[in-house]
């Protein structure tokens, strides 16, 4: 079988809504695709790799578009890098949000911090588009932080890789 490469030629089934089509990273269309072939309504989509991506598609499945941050262990690398006596910690819920020592104070500040930029942002896109959405969470951190977040209804760690079989199957 021929090796394809998700990008601009590729066929998808889905249009995209962006400015420029072409600057949408394959990952993000890969788990439009994948969560909408499996849920078949409005989507917000949270992928937590090395940058949190936020993705949003329309009822008719169509990719409307999201948002990008910093992922979560690019913030923990570049507190421990930039902030002379902080240490590397494990990304672990701590029993408290108020931290009693460094490390549980940087493990609250990274866990309860990126679960309230989850639901914060997931709540005003939701606000901004005319239609309900479900949301639902892939990547590494996802079943950690899906536990915490009021926002996230499903999390599919294998979104990405459904999606890539799904798109296969559609350009075989």
């Amino acid at each position: 079988a021929p090796c394809r490469v998700v990008g601009p030629g590729l066929k998808t089934g889905m249009p995209i809504l962006y400015d420029n089509p072409r600057e949408v990273g394959a990952d993000r269309i890969v788990n439009a695709v994948a969560a909408y072939q499996r849920f078949k309504c409005g989507l917000v989509i949270v992928d937590f790799g090395t940058a949190t991506t936020f993705d949003v598609v329309t009822p008719t499945g169509e990719y409307l578009g999201g948002a990008i941050c910093p992922g979560v262990g690019i913030s923990s690398e570049a507190l421990f890098l930039h902030a002379a006596r902080l240490p590397r910690v494990e990304f672990a819920r701590p029993k408290t949000v108020v931290g009693r020592n460094t490390i549980t104070s940087i493990q609250s500040g990274l866990v309860f911090g990126y679960v309230g930029l989850v639901d914060g942002l997931v709540e005003r896109m939701q606000a901004e588009v005319d239609f309900e959405t479900t949301v639902v969470a892939t990547g590494g951190l996802a079943p950690l932080i899906s536990k915490e977040s009021r926002a996230i209804e499903h999390v599919d760690e294998m979104l990405t890789l459904d999606g890539l079989r799904l798109l296969n199957a559609l350009n075989s």
